[in-house]
């Protein structure tokens, strides 16, 4: 479960981002976007494949990453209303989006896995 303080913003940058970027790289992105990187807000970022996201802050002494990667399936993200750059969602969304629930049709994704058989 993630825990948000009431208030925090989050923004979804809405086009891939090659994750090899350092933080530095990221902050460029936010700033691209014409937001302040060092504000306070979270601000997601997605592969091209929708298999990896990245999650930046600024907490007033440095730079936290969190990044999470899907081992099967892709991350969701709201609709993206065409010329847009950036959405502003709230805390259950990116929650949702981490938990890998569908937004378009609201339900959790469960992926089983095989287990071995003893012989």
């Amino acid at each position: 479960m993630l825990s948000l303080p009431p208030g925090v913003r989050v923004f979804v940058a809405t086009t891939p981002l090659d994750m090899r970027g350092s933080f530095d790289a990221m902050a460029g992105r936010v700033r691209r976007l014409g937001l302040e990187p060092t504000d306070g807000s979270l601000y997601l970022f997605y592969s091209r494949r929708r298999t990896l996201v990245a999650v930046l802050y600024f907490d007033g002494t440095g730079w936290c990453l969190f990044r999470k990667r899907l081992e099967v399936g892709t991350f969701q993200l709201p609709e993206v209303p065409d010329g847009v750059d950036r959405l502003a969602v709230d805390g259950r969304v990116l929650a949702s989006i981490l938990d890998g629930i569908d937004l378009r049709a609201p339900c959790r994704r469960w992926y089983g896995r095989e287990h071995a058989r003893a012989s």
